[in-house]
């Protein structure tokens, strides 16, 4: 089946594309979810018009988003996590983790399939898409150590450490710094 693509689909094409699927894809959900119609003759004459407003809307959200993309590829996560002696996890750090993190650590809510991974079950350090827009796909770094092990430190391009301000937590007070009640 031909659709005409009248909004930008993932992994299939952007708005004004003429594109071949099968037919119970553009039936049971291209059609009906409003990403496309039939590309007959008349919808065909429309296409051009079809591409100048998506370009414009495309243009309009990618300045929206492009202080979100700014402030995401600057982000760093880690996670701990059990791992078995080969490094690899018990369990395993799902798209729904990353989102849950990036809220907690800059207030940006994401839907957890704008982020494309698989689910990571090694240790070490990988990288992660975040999917904004078509064009706008910032990169972030995400850490996974051992449970019980300090945080690796930063590393730049180059491969060598950064030095980072290590957060330490409130130690509590010993009993010898804890006035007495006699």
């Amino acid at each position: 089946m031909k659709v005409l693509l009248i909004k930008d689909v993932y992994k299939l094409g952007r708005a004004g594309d003429v594109k071949r699927v099968a037919d119970g894809y553009g039936r049971n959900y291209l059609i009906p979810q409003g990403l496309a119609v039939l590309a007959t003759p008349g919808a065909l004459t429309q296409a051009d018009r079809i591409r100048a407003k998506a370009a414009e809307h495309r243009a309009l959200l990618n300045d929206e988003m492009a202080a979100v993309a700014e402030q995401l590829t600057n982000i760093r996560l880690a996670f701990s996590a059990r791992a078995g002696e080969t490094g690899k996890l018990y369990g395993s750090i799902t798209s729904q983790d990353v989102v849950e993190a990036i809220q907690a650590k800059t207030g940006i809510v994401l839907k957890r399939h704008q982020i494309d991974m698989q689910p990571l079950r090694s240790l070490g350090e990988h990288t992660i898409h975040v999917r904004l827009t078509m064009d706008l796909i910032p990169a972030i770094k995400v850490v996974v150590f051992r449970e019980g092990e300090p945080e690796p430190a930063l590393t730049d391009a180059a491969g060598t450490p950064k030095e980072v301000a290590a957060e330490s937590p409130q130690a509590e007070p010993t009993a010898q710094e804890q006035p007495s009640n006699d």
